[in-house]
């Protein structure tokens, strides 16, 4: 594509760009969700209406499509919030969200309605607060960066943020989820990497749905990491028109190996508001995986998760019998034994 470094950010950018046309509608798009398309990803998209990459960062007129069981906070995390900035949903590890843009805004985010330019950098007294919590709560051995996408911070203040989990000696592990290492990986510098080089091991998280996604910059990006001995993982998130195919899963989560990231996570889209047109049913994922088993390495074998909205965790599905009521909504156990109503997927006329 074009070889512009500038990040399109408004519909008019979109429409000089040529990636779109209906600009009333997607005006429309814009006041409800941030948008963001940066240089990085300018250069992996590709032509046609099926583009991969197109498809989860260009808005379209169908993220006004809106269903009754989509939520504003798909997870919960508002409901697990003891202070500003922090979600303590699980006993031994927290979200710590130090500040809520990013580089990119996916079409599909849980947290689209709460990330974006006018959600800047957590202010030091809430990041004070934020630190105090998990300094007082000794059960919390990892501690997880989110947001926003934490490696937009300027590098001294990351650093800052880290030097304060060190000084916590219950703090053995922090997680940093990322998209930038893809989506706009000349962040990844000397300096940032000499600040992800610490006491308390740092893992990185990439967020990455399509082999189309790794072009030459991230690969340099993802080999500078791994070389600097800082471990990565990935979450994939499964997206129907983007990969929702056995072949095309495989092809990225080979193609993570052979960066030295393991897949982690293939998180079951979250029931966002504007998302029915990318959510699969959960029999169509748990077939993919199914899939992939046997034929691809257990290197390229992530966890099929779902989480239960409403702030009931994570739980792995690709394995779980699963109930149908007459409905067809699928009943989930979570953790602690109680069932859940998920709904089925929307039917295509109603896409």
């Amino acid at each position: 594509m074009t070889g512009d470094r500038t990040t399109i950010r408004t519909v008019d950018g979109l429409v000089a760009a040529g990636l779109a046309s209906d600009e009333a509608v997607l005006e429309e798009v814009a006041r409800r969700y941030a948008i963001a398309i940066s240089p990085a990803v300018r250069s992996r998209l590709g032509h046609g209406p099926g583009d991969p990459v197109a498809a989860q960062f260009v808005p379209t007129a169908s993220e006004l499509i809106e269903f009754a069981e989509e939520f504003s906070d798909p997870i919960g995390d508002d409901r697990f919030s003891p202070v500003t900035g922090v979600t303590h949903r699980y006993r031994d590890r927290v979200l710590l969200k130090p500040l809520g843009m990013c580089p990119v805004y996916c079409r599909f985010c849980f947290r689209r309605e709460a990330v974006g330019p006018e959600h800047g950098v957590l202010p030091e007294g809430d990041l004070a607060t934020a630190l105090d919590y998990i300094r007082d709560h000794e059960e919390i051995w990892e501690v997880i960066l989110t947001g926003g996408d934490p490696l937009m911070l300027p590098p001294a203040r990351l650093d800052r943020i880290l030097d304060g989990l060190d000084a916590i000696a219950h703090v053995r592990v922090v997680r940093i989820h990322t998209r930038v290492p893809v989506v706009a990986p000349e962040r990844i510098r000397p300096r940032l990497l000499s600040v992800l080089r610490r006491r308390t091991p740092v893992w990185i998280v990439l967020h990455c749905n399509h082999r189309q996604e790794i072009g030459d910059e991230a690969s340099a990006a993802l080999g500078a990491l791994a070389d600097h001995g800082i471990p990565l993982l990935s979450q994939t998130v499964l997206l129907r028109g983007v990969n929702d195919s056995a072949s095309v899963l495989e092809e990225l989560f080979r193609k993570l190996v052979e960066h030295r990231v393991k897949p982690y996570y293939l998180h079951h889209a979250d029931l966002a508001r504007g998302t029915g047109h990318f959510r699969t049913g959960i029999e169509e994922g748990r077939d993919l995986v199914h899939q992939l088993r046997g034929d691809v390495s257990g290197l390229c074998q992530p966890t099929y998760v779902l989480d239960i909205p409403g702030g009931h965790g994570k739980v792995p599905i690709a394995g779980t019998p699963l109930e149908r009521s007459a409905d067809g909504s699928y009943l989930v156990t979570d953790r602690g034994g109680a069932r859940h109503r998920y709904p089925p997927v929307p039917k295509e006329s109603e896409r």
